[in-house]
């Protein structure tokens, strides 16, 4: 399942995001994984997350970001979550591009795998292939 939570920057995403996190702590039966740039989150994901740099492996970009992902999902069956702070840093400012990656990403974790991601934008600005996956709390 995907979903996204939008808003300009400053508007809470990211805590919105880690509340998120934290909840999944509690409650998930699986491994969970937490994707950003610059890793600004260190000192506030909880310690049973991994945190993974994506300035670390080079990832620019919404097909290298696909791959990874497509990587570390067929390399640890037991990942439940996977939550994702800033996309548009990862992969750019292409909405379309965006929507493509989010349905790929629909297809390829299916019911299996929940994936979160902040996106620094107003929901009016994004194309319907992203806002189909709006979490409706995050309005």
């Amino acid at each position: 399942m995907i979903q996204v939570i939008t808003g300009k920057k400053g508007s809470g995403k990211t805590k919105i995001l880690l509340g998120l996190i934290d909840e999944a702590v509690k409650v998930s039966n699986g491994d969970i994984i937490c994707i950003e740039k610059c890793m600004k989150l260190t000192y506030e994901v909880n310690h049973k997350v991994r945190l993974v740099d994506a300035e670390r492996y080079n990832i620019n970009g919404y097909d290298m970001f696909y791959g990874f992902v497509a990587g570390v999902l067929a390399g640890n069956y037991d990942i439940k979550e996977v939550f994702v702070d800033g996309i548009l840093k990862i992969g750019g400012r292409d909405y379309e591009e965006l929507g493509k990656l989010l349905e790929k990403l629909d297809i390829l974790t299916g019911d299996e795998v929940n994936m979160i991601f902040t996106v620094s934008e107003d929901k009016e600005s994004l194309p319907e292939s992203v806002l189909k996956y709006l979490i409706p709390q995050a309005d």
